[in-house]
């Protein structure tokens, strides 16, 4: 009984994987592209860097502190106006997106701040004394050297995204969270919930064993 569940559920799983993996690579690829750089920007314009200037960092401390104060939940509702503006659509994995890239960009950004106030403030000093540009010291001292501590970031950020696309059903995004909703929950049919449970176990597992892995590599110390 429970293999024959098992089998017919697979189309509806194999979709719910395709949304749950079109949501996170789209947030994802945002958080990089944006969330990195702002985490850069954080650590350079505090007090006593090359970059230091009160105001700018004052005015991205406070956004990263608003989009990171509010529950997910909250925030994916709260946005469903702005989905609507960009996208002409509020229902479907790529709607459900536009409020995990604006969750995961300052969740990633504080990670990679918090990397980067790991290292050592002689190795910033010692590529100043040697008259490297502010650039030279980003590209070749501080990534480098953070470089492992941003992995982490991004591989703990990865997973996050997969706990919070499970919310996605709310705005009709789909996914393997949803279909433990519907079908698992509503319905209650463990067999789902069983499988969909050991699935995400098993995605999140492999997310961090990767991560663990390039991080390790990474590390040259």
């Amino acid at each position: 009984m429970w293999l024959d569940r098992i089998q017919t559920m697979l189309p509806e799983l194999a979709k719910a994987l395709g949304e749950t993996a079109l949501m996170v690579g789209i947030s994802l690829g945002f958080a990089l592209v944006v969330g990195i750089p702002l985490g850069i920007l954080l650590f350079i314009t505090d007090r006593g860097l090359f970059f230091q200037n009160v105001f700018v960092r004052s005015i991205l401390d406070f956004f990263v502190n608003i989009v990171r104060s509010l529950p997910f939940i909250i925030l994916l509702v709260a946005l469903i106006p702005l989905t609507q503006l960009l996208l002409d659509n509020t229902i479907g994995p790529t709607a459900a997106s536009v409020s995990l890239s604006v969750a995961a960009i300052p969740f990633l950004a504080r990670l990679v701040e918090t990397s980067l106030r790991e290292i050592p403030p002689g190795l910033i000093e010692a590529a100043e004394a040697c008259g490297a540009t502010p650039f030279r010291i980003i590209v070749s001292a501080l990534l480098p050297e953070a470089l492992p501590g941003i992995i982490q970031a991004v591989t703990l950020t990865t997973i996050s995204l997969i706990g919070f696309s499970a919310m996605a059903g709310i705005v009709g995004g789909g996914g393997v969270g949803d279909l433990a909703i519907r079908f698992g929950y509503y319905r209650y049919d463990n067999v789902v919930m069983i499988v969909t449970i050991i699935v995400l176990v098993v995605i999140v597992q492999s997310i961090q064993g990767l991560g663990n892995q390039l991080a390790r590599r990474a590390d040259k110390r």
